[in-house]
């Protein structure tokens, strides 16, 4: 007979599993419900340096903001070389629209500046001969390059299965109940990737932001019109 210790154990183990699986069926049935409002947005793939410097566009914006910003860039700098080359400041006044914009020049110089002397050439390709581990290792080496920024060149360019979580991801699927108040953006991305079907990081990641930036918000939520309330655990605590 097993000792009350080990029985204990066991029995953290069986819950732990049945916790996994009940999570596993609500994003199944959220991913439902989500496709549904939101459509089922597909991933065509991309150029990951124009990705990258995209992301870093994006942080602290919103994506008209930054999507104005990357058409300014483009169109002032047409190569990567001229970018390269540039002055901060001159990029900074490029990518005002994108706000903090001295920060942001910074780190789109640097990137390329690192990319260039690591690789002799700005491709990014060569990432897909790596895991996803050390593929997101050697894209975080670059200032103002995280978890999220890595995860998602991986993903919209190269279709690494590999899941961002962004500020809105995070607090809608802590609100969810699906990581603990404590999960921190980091942890989570890692937590997300083995519950979350690999075949639906993309379209999920995009229907979460989306529910995130229009009904889940930070402050004041509108959970009387959120597709999800019925299985949301913040709703059921709070109304």
């Amino acid at each position: 007979m097993a000792s009350p210790k080990k029985m204990a154990a066991r029995q953290r183990k069986t819950n732990l599993e049945q916790t996994r699986a009940d999570t596993r069926a609500s994003i199944r049935a959220a991913d439902k419900i989500l496709t549904r409002v939101f459509g089922n947005p597909e991933l065509k793939g991309g150029d990951a340096v124009e990705i990258l410097v995209g992301c870093i566009l994006s942080q602290a914006t919103t994506d008209t903001q930054s999507s104005a910003a990357q058409r300014a860039l483009q169109a002032k700098y047409p190569t990567w070389q001229q970018l390269r080359d540039a002055r901060v400041s001159d990029i900074a006044r490029v990518i005002k629209a994108a706000g903090l914009a001295n920060e942001k020049a910074h780190y789109i110089k640097g990137a390329l500046q690192f990319i260039e002397r690591e690789r002799g050439e700005f491709d990014l390709d060569f990432l897909n001969d790596m895991n996803e581990r050390d593929a997101r290792k050697w894209l975080m080496q670059m200032r103002g390059v995280g978890p999220k920024t890595a995860s998602i060149v991986l993903l919209f360019a190269q279709k690494r299965k590999v899941f961002p979580v962004d500020t809105h991801v995070h607090r809608v699927t802590r609100r969810l109940g699906w990581i603990s108040e404590k999960t921190s953006a980091e942890q989570a991305h890692q937590i997300l990737e083995a519950l979350i079907p690999p075949k639906r990081y993309y379209a999920m990641h995009k229907n979460l932001i989306r529910l995130g930036r229009e009904i889940c918000r930070a402050q004041n939520p509108r959970c009387e019109i959120c597709p999800l309330k019925e299985m949301c655990e913040y709703y059921q605590n709070f109304h």
